[in-house]
């Protein structure tokens, strides 16, 4: 398999063979089960999909119920689909893949969804300068945009225009994240650096290379 879903659970900081702290986030990668094996003569193109993370039946509607019952897996709240996965390594359905698909050491892509922060100006969500001069007759421009240019030409606001507005809640993907440590008994992931979203946030691992 090319990849996981995991959950968040926090981050820590361990020490490397050279005696260096490494900031570490701790990801609960699986078990996961796969619902459906997607192929080019049906769905038109190979993908295996795969779901985390029990759900409750009343929960869950019917068509979900029945999908999942044809896999014969109780209903999962997080399903995500890979199609790239290694020659030889089909899976069937029911089957249940573990953390233990990753190599420590190894890098890896995460997606995850990046923190809301709610409606922000233009210095905190395009690190804008700002007018910046508190002098000069200057007293609540501070965190201004300034001038957007829209005059007589082009009487209108372009579309684009970084402006004041939501901040977070976006699809965000890192790359090349070293994965530092592998507990395949309690399905953890730890790897190095941060990783998009809150604790408790479902994200998805996925091998690049």
């Amino acid at each position: 398999m090319s990849g996981l879903i995991g959950k968040k659970l926090g981050m820590t900081s361990i020490f490397d063979e050279n005696g260096k702290n490494v900031p570490c986030t701790v990801i609960e990668a699986g078990p996961c089960v796969v619902t459906q094996v997607k192929t080019k003569e049906t769905e038109g193109y190979a993908a295996i999909q795969i779901a985390f993370d029990d759900k409750k039946e009343k929960h869950t509607t019917k068509a979900l119920k029945g999908h999942f019952a044809k896999a014969g897996v109780s209903p999962k709240k997080v399903v995500a689909e890979f199609t790239r996965f290694e020659e030889g390594h089909e899976k069937q359905l029911g089957d249940v893949i573990k953390a233990d698909v990753f190599i420590e050491g190894e890098f890896i892509d995460i997606v995850g969804v990046s923190k809301g922060k709610g409606f922000q100006g233009v210095v905190k969500r395009y690190n804008f300068r700002g007018v910046n001069d508190a002098t000069h007759g200057q007293h609540n421009r501070l965190r201004a945009p300034g001038s957007i240019g829209a005059s007589s030409y082009p009487s209108r606001v372009f579309k684009g225009m970084r402006m004041a507005g939501r901040t977070g809640g976006d699809r965000t993907k890192m790359i090349n994240i070293k994965v530092v440590k592998i507990y395949p008994e309690k399905n953890i992931v730890v790897v190095k650096g941060s990783v998009p979203g809150p604790n408790g946030s479902y994200v998805i691992l996925e091998r690049w290379s």
